[in-house]
C-alpha cells in the first residue's frame, strides 16, 4: 500500500473502517492480501471483513473476481461528504464565477463504476443550452469528463476497461475502437485535459480537467460544454487556464475541510 509497517493491534470495532480507509488510500482495485500488507491481520479475519463489506454494499468485487473497489454505498457516502453545506456553498460560488467567465454551463462530475455522474452544475444564461441535469450519468468513452477519468486509471485497469466495456456509438465522432481510444486517453494523460469533439452529442463540444484529492489523484472532474453554434474547440481551449484555476480552488476546498 504505502510502505507502512503492519499495525500490531487494531480495535475490533475499527477494523471495518480501517479496511475501507486502506482501499480508499490505494485508489485502484485491490485484493484482501494487498490491504492486509498494511494491516497484518490474520488471513481469515481480513477475508471475513471483506465479505462483510461486500455484503453491505461498501465494497464491490471487480470483473476479475479477485479485486475490490468501493461499492455503491461507499460511493454515496463520498458524494455526501463532498456535498456538505459549507463545501457546496463555496463550490457553487466557484462554478457560478467560472460559468459567467466562460459564458457556458459548467459541471462537476464524479466517477461511478460504469459512468460519470454530474453532482453539481451551473447553467448558462443562453436560451439555447444542452440539457444534462444534476444526477445525469454519462459514459466514460465519449465524454470529456469520462475520458479524463480514464486517463487517471492505472494502465492495467485501463486495459481491463477497454477489453470489457461496450464502446457504444453515440455519434459519428464516437471513438469505438479500443486501440484508438487508448491512444486518445494516453494523449489526455500527457496534456492534462480532455475534449469531447461531438462524440457524445452532435453539435456539442466539451472541455474537462481533473479535480485532485489530497493525495493528488483524480477525485472528480470539472468541465464545461457548449453548442457548436457558439463555440469551437480552439475557443474552448482559450478557457483552459480558467478551468484549471477553478479546479485548483475546488481541490483546496476538500483539503481545508479535512
Amino acid at each position: 500500500m504505502d510502505g507502512e509497517a503492519p499495525r500490531e493491534t487494531i480495535p475490533t470495532n475499527l477494523r471495518l473502517l480501517i479496511v475501507l480507509e486502506e482501499v480508499a488510500r490505494a485508489g485502484v482495485p485491490v485484493t484482501p492480501t494487498d490491504v492486509n500488507a498494511a494491516l497484518g491481520l490474520p488471513k481469515p479475519t481480513i477475508h471475513r471483513l471483506f465479505a462483510t463489506l461486500e455484503e453491505e454494499g461498501l465494497l464491490q468485487r471487480d470483473l476479475d473476481g479477485r479485486t475490490y473497489s468501493p461499492g455503491p454505498r461507499a460511493r454515496r457516502m463520498a458524494s455526501g461528504l463532498l456535498s456538505s453545506l459549507r463545501i457546496r456553498t463555496a463550490r457553487q460560488a466557484i462554478l457560478k464565477r467560472l460559468s459567467k467567465q466562460i459564458g457556458e454551463t459548467c459541471n462537476i462530475a464524479l466517477p461511478d463504476r460504469d459512468a460519470m455522474i454530474y453532482i453539481e452544475r451551473v447553467e448558462t444564461e443562453w436560451p439555447l443550452r444542452i440539457q444534462l441535469p444534476q444526477g445525469t450519468r454519462v459514459p466514460f468513452h465519449c465524454t470529456a469528463s469520462g475520458k479524463m477519468y480514464l486517463s487517471a486509471l492505472d494502465p492495467r485497469h485501463l486495459d481491463r476497461y477497454l477489453a470489457a466495456a461496450p464502446l457504444t456509438d453515440h455519434t459519428r465522432n464516437t471513438i469505438t475502437d479500443a486501440d484508438a481510444l487508448k491512444a486518445e486517453v494516453e494523449a489526455i494523460r500527457a496534456q492534462g485535459y480532455a475534449l469531447d469533439r461531438e462524440e457524445f452529442m452532435l453539435d456539442m463540444i466539451a472541455l474537462a480537467v481533473p479535480i485532485a484529492d489530497p493525495e493528488g489523484r483524480l477525485m472528480a472532474t470539472l468541465s464545461f460544454h457548449a453548442p457548436t453554434q457558439r463555440f469551437d474547440l480552439e475557443r474552448a481551449l482559450w478557457h483552459l487556464n480558467a478551468l484549471r484555476a477553478a479546479s485548483a480552488e475546488l481541490s483546496r476546498l476538500v483539503l481545508e475541510e479535512g
